[in-house]
């Protein structure tokens, strides 16, 4: 059996009704599962996706109420690194430095466990003291990021982090399940793959 052709417009009516959705915002069904959710999609296109999830965005805050937190990587890295002082440093020290050893530099910065996942934490705990009523997070700004941060290891720092609220992760690459290897990403289409098996394809998910 052939797979369906896939239909932005489809899947933006799609991951709108499901993120409204009393079973959603509820986080009911999850049989004790973290209330993690992923939106896969091709790379290319990115550029739609964007102009997709801010509709959804500014649909969920004005016709349903929802509070959507919006948690982008790479504006996360750059304020991380801006608030130790190394930002202009970083970005000197790239064109010279060999591309591995530059990609080693940054993971030690952006930890997740360190310094991604209690980030996100105190930004929530802001939230929480700002806003009332049904909330869900959106992580977005994963593409920009890799591989620098990869997604597996954010989610897994958040697991014990995001766990009131359901999160949605925008990505851009392939979340798929074989027998052989279980539940992969693989962000951007490139390169390995990266075991993950605890959120749900929001696409599999009932309005």
């Amino acid at each position: 059996m052939s797979t369906p052709k896939r239909s932005l417009t489809r899947e933006e009516k799609h991951v709108y009704d499901v993120v409204r959705s009393d079973r959603f915002l509820r986080m009911e069904g999850l049989s004790k599962e973290v209330p993690f959710f992923i939106y896969h999609y091709p790379p290319a296109w990115a550029l739609d996706v964007e102009g997709l999830r801010d509709r959804v965005t500014t649909k969920l805050r004005s016709d349903e109420g929802l509070v959507v937190v919006v948690v982008d990587l790479y504006d996360l890295a750059v304020q991380l690194l801006t608030e130790r002082g190394v930002w202009e440093r970083v970005l000197a020290a790239e064109p010279s430095m060999d591309k591995v050893e530059f990609r080693e530099l940054l993971q030690g910065m952006l930890d997740p466990h360190d310094h991604i996942a209690p980030a996100i934490r105190d930004r929530l705990e802001a939230e929480q003291g700002a806003e009332l009523g049904n909330t869900v997070v959106f992580l977005t700004g994963i593409g920009e990021v890799f591989p620098f941060i990869r997604t597996h290891t954010v989610l897994e720092n958040l697991q014990s982090v995001v766990t009131r609220y359901p999160l949605l992760a925008w990505f851009p690459g392939t979340y798929e399940f074989t027998q052989s290897a279980g539940h992969q990403l693989r962000a951007l289409n490139l390169g390995a793959s990266d075991s993950y098996y605890r959120a749900k394809d929001i696409l599999e998910q009932e309005a």
